[in-house]
């Protein structure tokens, strides 16, 4: 099915902040149309947003992006022809890719989302309170200003026997690169998911992780205990005893001072 063909320019009937100007002018994706019409009039709304430019398809979606520029993409996953996902890697290859949020009824596809580093996965039916938590955490992306996620909380999505599964980022005590992968260590259980130690580095460190060797991540608020010894300095994290590299000590050391959190020491 075809959706509007037209861009609508933002109600203005919502309730708006004096400091908050409209930033965004967001293209909206999804092949259904009351779908579609229903996700450009909530994008509308939002105090946030100038402009909306729907699509019918992937397609459609693809010709408005070689035609003009957007600052965002919210779409549906599943679509004939090019779907969600396909458009997303299709964008990945672009030299500037809009922030995108995934819109769509279907949980399966949170963990490919998450691989294609998407802002954020909101699931239908959709509720203003999500869909503002999705907007501005696209409009501190586009900003340039500190992400949501480094002052909230965020949940990562991991697979465990074929079911999907949403893990709090602040249960993570402290993660290992594996190859291309990562694996999360929370108190109880350890995940792999397909994300490169470096991107989560990257993403992660204003919440709280440092890298404390080229191949350990590690949350500076779960360090129980650091110990150096024979020149050799190791931090204990949830019982576990992790090395850091001579590289990242100094750092590491005084990051832990400047907060100001009282450490075990042994053997120093």
């Amino acid at each position: 099915m075809t959706g509007p063909a037209n861009a609508t320019e933002a109600h203005g009937d919502a309730p708006s902040s004096p400091d908050v100007a409209p930033l965004l002018k967001v293209l909206a994706v999804d092949d259904e149309a009351p779908a579609l019409d229903e996700l450009a009039w909530m994008l509308g709304r939002h105090e946030c947003v100038r402009q909306v430019v729907p699509a019918g398809s992937g397609e459609a979606a693809l010709r408005v992006l070689h035609e003009e520029q957007v600052d965002a993409i919210f779409m549906d996953v599943q679509m004939p022809g090019l779907s969600g996902l396909d458009l997303a890697r299709v964008l990945s290859r672009f030299t500037t890719q809009p922030p995108i949020v995934f819109v769509t009824a279907h949980e399966q596809h949170a963990v490919d989302a998450f691989e294609l580093n998407v802002v954020d996965y909101v699931l239908k039916p959709v509720r203003d309170e999500r869909l503002d938590q999705a907007v501005r955490r696209v409009v501190r992306q586009v900003s340039g200003r500190e992400p949501v996620a480094a002052s909230a909380d965020e949940s990562i999505v991991v697979e465990l026997a074929g079911v999907s599964r949403l893990v709090p980022r602040s249960e993570v005590l402290f993660v290992e690169a594996q190859g291309d992968y990562a694996r999360l260590h929370t108190a109880t259980e350890s995940h792999l998911v397909r994300v490169p130690l470096t991107t989560l580095a990257d993403q992660w460190r204003e919440a709280g992780f440092v890298r404390i060797h080229r191949s350990s991540l590690v949350a500076l608020g779960h360090i129980s205990e650091w110990r150096t010894e024979s020149g050799r300095t190791t931090v204990v994290v949830g019982g576990h005893e992790l090395v850091v590299s001579r590289r990242h000590t100094r750092a590491l050391r005084d990051l832990l001072v400047r907060r100001a959190q009282p450490l075990g020491r042994g053997g120093s």
